[in-house]
């Protein structure tokens, strides 16, 4: 197995200077530093990570917990993630928990066992004990948030601005003329739920347009749901002449039920999702979407985590980082006859 040694004999330069470069120091000037890389590269050699980390006391490993790995949206964030995380010259580690509280707790602890240097978190669904991230915390290790608060756990945030982005596609609904608007909700409760809830009922009361509850119909961001509360609203007595889902996976639940019911859409029913997705401008009619920077928040909250580790980032107070949404018009919303 090649050694360091080695390495320092190809490139002509200390084993300190090797280290250096190995740990990513500033300090390596430039020509040695290509030096380096180049003998590393020509002898093939690969750092020991597991030696080092008893030395240096980091693993140069992140974890990150997802909830959902089949939603769209999600492997979006995690590319972002990870190719922050390898600018760093760090490995990530992504787990899903299928939003289930208890693979969630079991993530969290196989991530501490292989002793990660951080989480990014998307929390899973759950009004129950959160004592095992409040512990991942307390143990000094730093945690990101991505997408969804913890509840009352003080933690940083990325996420979309979410009311903002709500707000923005209800106020194009309403300039086509729609007054009756079926909001297909995530889970009662959860962070995306509630802020996207604010701003569709920001955009109602702006406008004068009384809010009818029975609109509002609470699922779970999951296909099923998108696609039983979509037809329950649709076979209403008196249904709503738009759709707006909280998420991609509703909406195209919701445009299964459009397409049963045996009705148009936008001719008959107008349908606008939150999520922008693979391919959305290509499924006809092509949806009228709020794109997220799903890619980006993966890039900011990987970056904020190694900031943390790096010391760069030192302030005890929670950093909450709201990037905007982008409102992308499509066929499915297109202008009402009224």
């Amino acid at each position: 197995m090649v050694t360091i040694r080695e390495v320092a004999r190809q490139a002509r330069v200390s084993v300190g200077t090797v280290s250096n470069v190995l740990a990513g120091s500033a300090t390596v000037r430039a020509e040695l530093r290509r030096r380096v890389e180049e003998a590393m590269r020509g002898l093939d050699y690969h750092p020991n990570q597991i030696a080092r980390s008893l030395k240096t006391r980091q693993t140069k490993t992140l974890g990150m917990v997802i909830s959902d790995i089949t939603n769209p949206f999600f492997p979006q964030v995690v590319r972002g993630a990870e190719d922050a995380a390898i600018a760093s010259g760090y490995l990530l580690i992504s787990l899903n928990t299928d939003d289930n509280p208890e693979r969630e707790r079991q993530a969290l602890s196989m991530l501490r066992a292989r002793k990660v240097d951080g989480l990014l978190l998307t929390v899973a669904v759950s009004r129950g004990d959160m004592t095992h991230v409040r512990q991942f915390r307390d143990s000094g290790l730093p945690i990101v948030c991505i997408d969804r608060e913890v509840p009352n756990i003080p933690l940083d945030l990325v996420c979309s601005d979410n009311a903002r982005g709500a707000k923005m596609c209800m106020q194009h609904l309403i300039s086509r003329g729609h007054r009756r608007i079926g909001f297909l909700s995530g889970t009662a409760g959860l962070f995306t739920a509630v802020t996207r809830l604010e701003g569709f009922n920001q955009a109602l009361k702006e406008a004068g347009i009384e809010q009818d509850r029975k609109l509002v119909r609470h699922g779970d961001f999951r296909f099923e749901s998108g696609y039983r509360l979509a037809k329950e609203l649709l076979l209403e007595h008196e249904p709503p002449t738009a759709l707006f889902a909280a998420n991609a996976m509703m909406g195209f639940g919701a445009l299964k039920a459009i397409h049963e019911l045996g009705l148009r859409c936008p001719e008959d029913v107008a349908l606008a999702m939150f999520d922008d997705v693979p391919f959305g401008d290509v499924i006809q009619p092509r949806l009228t979407v709020v794109a997220q920077p799903a890619y980006e928040m993966g890039r900011v909250a990987a970056e904020l985590l190694i900031a943390r580790l790096d010391g760069r980032e030192a302030s005890s107070e929670p950093s909450k980082h709201m990037l905007v949404p982008e409102l992308l018009v499509r066929e499915s919303t297109i202008v009402r006859r009224i």
